[in-house]
């Protein structure tokens, strides 16, 4: 449910956001460009508006008998401000939980005598990965060849974290399997290299 509300907050910002920046523009922006823009469905962004109205957050003015403008209002700009504010503060948290999970994880990889991770594919977390590393005296590699990963886990020394649309069969890691990048940082349990 909670994922649910957060997509929906998501959807809300992106929306507010979008009508935003056409207003710094002064481009005319319709419900299908909005819907585009944001990835949103057409009918989703025109309940969005609608509510968006009743609470006093966005003004339509006609620009023509089949053309509205949007604008935000300073409610409008207020509870964008909120909103951006908040997704800012979540996503701090989030980079710090994950920065952690993978200090763990990159500390235990080193005391069983890692010296390099490789991250297999390329992630959106891929700075805290390498910042882990120097800071730990781990060297950094990214890959996304398949073949090249498989041959660096073979060498001693070397773990591999497999970003996402890679599976951990068919990587193997000194005897060990990759891990996932995704379960590493998902995971409530500390995920140690060697199990």
């Amino acid at each position: 449910m909670e994922s649910n509300i957060s997509a929906f907050n998501d959807s809300e910002l992106s929306v507010l956001q979008t009508i935003r920046e056409s207003e710094s523009s002064a481009e005319k922006l319709t419900q299908r460009e909005l819907a585009l823009r944001t990835g949103i469905s057409l009918g989703m962004v025109n309940a969005l508006l609608k509510r968006f109205v009743e609470r006093g957050w966005v003004k339509l003015s006609s620009v023509s008998a089949r053309t509205m403008r949007y604008a935000l209002t300073p409610e409008g700009l207020s509870e964008l401000t909120r909103r951006t504010t908040g997704y800012f503060r979540r996503a701090s948290r989030s980079a710090e939980l994950y920065r952690d999970r993978l200090e763990a994880y990159a500390l235990e990889a080193k005391r069983e005598g890692a010296s390099t991770i490789v991250l297999v594919g390329s992630s959106e977390v891929e700075f805290l990965v390498a910042y882990v590393c120097e800071r730990h005296g781990l060297v950094f590699v990214r890959s996304s060849d398949p073949e090249k990963a498989r041959s660096l886990g073979r060498k001693e020394g070397v773990c591999l974290l497999l970003a996402e649309g890679f599976q951990a069969e068919g990587f193997q890691a000194e005897g060990r399997l990759a891990i996932s990048l995704s379960s590493l940082l998902i995971d409530d349990r500390s995920v140690v290299p060697g199990k």
